[in-house]
């Protein structure tokens, strides 16, 4: 896999000569390289980042968020896990924390105080 950088020197190569063996020969990789890495950028994504997959924990993410929500961004990640685990989720406790830790930090972020009400540093 190519790193971003040798992708945007590729996909520069393109642009410049309109031919995936020009571009190919241009920055040193296959003709293939150059063809795959067109169809992800002309599809959207981000080239090299792959197909999104879809996780163990996706189906209970709402459930997780309404506890979010309800603890007021509060409740454990072993917690949820545990209450996760009685309604019959197999998915890991890495998994879990991976999870609460993100829909915490967006809880957060959509719950912040007035700018500068308690964040002033003491003069």
């Amino acid at each position: 896999m190519k790193d971003a950088l040798e992708t945007v020197k590729i996909l520069a190569a393109y642009d410049l000569t309109k031919s995936l063996r020009g571009a190919a020969e241009l920055t040193g990789c296959s003709h293939h390289t150059v063809q795959r890495l067109l169809v992800e950028r002309d599809a959207g994504r981000a080239p090299g980042a792959g197909p999104a997959r879809e996780r163990v924990i996706d189906p209970w993410l709402p459930k997780i968020e309404d506890w979010v929500e309800a603890s007021h961004g509060r409740i454990r990640a072993d917690v949820v896990h545990e209450k996760l685990a009685r309604m019959g989720y197999t998915g890991s406790d890495r998994s879990t924390r991976r999870a609460v830790s993100e829909i915490k930090a967006a809880y957060r972020r959509g719950n912040r105080r007035a700018e500068g009400r308690h964040y002033l540093p003491h003069a």
